[in-house]
């Protein structure tokens, strides 16, 4: 904890030091271990260093979750712009991204989720909203085209998302087998597309 790490940490580089420090903690110790204090350690700074940028556990935790939530969001759109116009590509390209990042970042995601649903964290849930806006768009596509049935896109949303969130539980499970993820998406979609088509 030196004066020169506090230096280089001038002008706004600690909060995201910090961020990817709590991120690599909660990956590899589990949420039960993250502190300001060890935080400041990880980081090289004095353990008053991080409540410049985080009030208190709290407020790291809710930035962690918008960070995660941001990153989704990204991850989502690279995905959906690179399938192209057609609607069933896009799906697939929504679903596989999303089930990649689940997998991938399991213990962030579940901080996530379990964050957005917290009373006060306004932020959070805002921050959430934009990946559920983006499958919102995904299935009035669909509606549009007639691959999907008209009704109330929020529901067939819900059924989507179940079968994401499902199959990258039983992933983050070891309940199926990594390599299988792929063909398991792949048919997972073709599934969906069948009981939400148009009778």
């Amino acid at each position: 904890m030196t004066e020169a790490n506090e230096r280089t940490y001038h002008h706004g580089r600690l909060r995201p030091a910090l961020l990817a420090a709590a991120e690599r903690t909660l990956r590899e110790q589990g949420i039960e271990q993250l502190s300001l204090r060890e935080l400041a350690r990880d980081v090289g700074v004095s353990h008053g260093a991080p409540r410049r940028h985080f009030r208190d556990r709290q407020e790291l935790l809710d930035a962690l979750a918008v960070t995660g939530f941001e990153r989704l969001d990204a991850e989502l759109r690279s995905a959906l712009e690179q399938a192209g116009e057609a609607f069933a590509p896009r799906l697939g390209a929504l679903v596989h991204a999303y089930i990649r990042f689940a997998t991938q970042d399991a213990a962030l995601l579940e901080l996530m989720f379990t964050s957005k649903h917290r009373p006060g964290a306004e932020r959070v849930a805002e921050a959430a909203s934009t990946g559920l806006t983006l499958m919102h768009e995904v299935i009035v596509q669909g509606q549009a085209d007639g691959a999907l049935a008209a009704g109330d896109p929020e529901k067939i949303g819900i059924v989507l998302f179940a079968t994401m969130q499902g199959i990258a539980t039983l992933i983050n499970g070891d309940m199926i087998r990594p390599e299988l993820l792929d063909g398991l998406v792949d048919a997972a979609i073709a599934q969906f597309l069948r009981g939400a088509g148009p009778a």
